[in-house]
């Protein structure tokens, strides 16, 4: 019995005389991933990308789950293809639905004739489909309302497609139709989150991550890597920079004082994320701040660092609280790396009584303590790119 993927999207639907672009996007994004599951045709038809096995290699199951990580896809359905006449429907249900109805007590049969040549109406196809699933599985009872599954038949211009339970997709748009952003990514739980959620909106990914060497280790930045890694399930690609901040925090430590250590920092953090943003074409930077979840990140805080930034400022997370975003974490995967002991550069040389309210010329003032451009081409220089592919598995 053949066996496809329908993954169906949502809001893609609703981008009139654009739609096709979206669509395209999609389609590629999809066959990318899919190809690693073996030869299977992806081809879009009816608001719908089928994904078909073209041979015995195909391991549709690990299709699946792949497909199940591509942003744009609202839900996908595994379903069996049957002729489109009612012997080869009632035949198909009756030995395919069964899988998928065990542990079940109540189930509902629904039908879309998208195909409108079809002799039987919807509601009709829908009782004989029930009647299949009655004569294979007596024990089970019709429940209308709340049932615990409701089994399909679609009538599609190639087949009747016959299905039980969708599978959640990852939903949003498809990537890179939001252009590109770059992530700081500081190997803490919120910036992968932050990472996720602007990916989910289309946004492809790369990633800017800064360290302190020796004061953070390279397990630090092997720890940032692999959350690239995690992120590439959903984004197929990421490039990560790395900056040495070093120098920078030593001179801070030298000739400012203390209070004003993590605004400095950022500021330089932000002038440094602005100028690697440029250079790879983001336009956008992406942190995985929280609205008052420490000190560096109230709104005057935020204030005085996104002052340095000459592009829009993404905060997926601003509103989020730490359990919200934990939550995240765990189902996309990034949580127990996040978690990982190692240090950041955020907690090398970290004050003990930061400014939460600063007044911006005060922070200037300390700022010219040192010579802000100089350190920043310095630690510009410092810049190594790795690059992170969802196929290095």
């Amino acid at each position: 019995m053949k066996e496809v993927l329908l993954c169906k999207y949502g809001e893609l639907i609703l981008k009139g005389a654009n739609r096709s672009y979206f669509e395209n996007l999609l389609l590629k994004e999809l066959k990318t991933r899919i190809r690693r599951a073996g030869n299977f045709d992806v081809y879009k038809a009816q608001s719908t990308i089928y994904i078909e096995p073209l041979d015995d290699s195909c391991d549709l199951d690990l299709a699946l789950e792949y497909a199940k990580k591509v942003f744009g896809i609202v839900t996908i359905d595994r379903a069996c293809v049957a002729e489109k006449n009612m012997d080869a429907i009632f035949r198909a249900a009756k030995e395919y639905l069964p899988q998928f109805l065990t542990g079940a007590k109540t189930f509902r049969a629904d039908a879309r004739r998208a195909d409108k040549t079809f002799p039987l109406k919807s509601p009709e196809l829908a009782g004989e489909i029930g009647a299949a699933v009655l004569e294979a599985m007596p024990r089970l009872k019709v429940d209308l309302d709340h049932p615990d599954v409701t089994v399909r038949v679609e009538i599609r211009e190639r087949g009747a497609y016959i299905h039980a339970g969708q599978i959640k997709g990852a939903g949003g748009m498809p990537l890179g139709s939001s252009g590109k952003g770059l992530l700081l990514l500081s190997g803490g739980i919120d910036s992968p989150v932050a990472g996720f959620m602007m990916a989910k909106r289309g946004v492809t990914l790369e990633a800017l991550h800064f360290e302190s060497f020796p004061y953070t280790s390279e397990r630090a930045r092997e720890k940032v890597l692999e959350l690239a890694r995690l992120l590439c399930e959903y984004t197929t690609h990421i490039k990560v920079h790395v900056i040495s901040l070093t120098h920078i925090q030593e001179e801070l430590v030298k000739s400012c004082d203390e209070d004003y250590f993590t605004l400095l920092l950022r500021r330089f953090m932000m002038t440094l994320a602005d100028r690697v943003a440029r250079r790879n074409k983001c336009g956008a930077l992406i942190t995985g701040e929280s609205l008052a979840q420490v000190a560096s990140q109230t709104m005057r805080a935020i204030a005085v660092t996104d002052s340095c930034a000459d592009m829009p400022v993404f905060r997926p997370c601003i509103g989020l609280d730490k359990e919200e975003i934990i939550t995240i974490a765990r189902r996309i995967g990034t949580f127990e790396t996040s978690i990982l002991p190692y240090e950041d550069c955020c907690t090398v040389f970290t004050p003990r009584h930061p400014k939460t309210r600063p007044e911006p010329e005060k922070v200037l003032a300390e700022q010219n303590k040192v010579d802000f451009k100089a350190l920043c081409d310095e630690a510009f220089e410092t810049l190594n790119t790795y690059d992170i592919r969802i196929d290095e598995e």
